[in-house]
């Protein structure tokens, strides 16, 4: 079997997470919550080395899992996602009586937050890995899709 070709693996997760949209002219300019789906999706060669243990792999599932809860999962589960331009005083006083507050430098769209957690991820990947498409599903209807091949 040629084992030179590239494969796509991709581990997916779930998270619940709340966010409102400074300026929006409908009702997510509200505070309100989803349970995000996250798919990333990587390629690269499976491992032809017979002496290591993760043999005909891209990579192993449970090291991308460790990267995306690290640095996605972990970080955003039940945290509130707020634009850094929203009024300093309500960031103070969600401060002050909420744990898990993210003030982020741009709008928290879907769109936006993808972008960003493209770059996290991609941070994180080994050298021989590329992320390949990024999936972000805020509803049923509703999500954002990154593709290396259109960036």
């Amino acid at each position: 079997m040629n084992q030179q070709k590239n494969i796509r693996i991709t581990k997916a997760f779930r998270f619940e997470m709340a966010h409102a949209l400074k300026g929006y002219d409908g009702l997510c300019r509200n505070i309100h919550g989803h349970t995000y789906e996250l798919r990333v999706t990587i390629v690269g060669k499976p491992i032809d080395d017979e002496t290591s243990p993760k043999l005909g792999m891209v990579m192993d599932f449970g090291d991308l899992k460790k990267i995306v809860k690290e640095e996605i999962v972990d970080k955003y589960d039940h945290s509130l996602v707020l634009f850094d331009k929203m009024p300093d005083s309500l960031i103070a006083e969600l401060k002050n009586n909420f744990e898990r507050i993210i003030i982020k430098d741009y709008n928290p769209t879907s769109e936006l937050m993808l972008l960003d957690f493209v770059e996290i991820i991609q941070a994180r990947l080994p050298e021989n890995i590329s992320l390949k498409q990024m999936f972000f599903r805020e509803t049923t209807s509703s999500f954002a899709e990154w593709y290396a091949e259109d960036n």
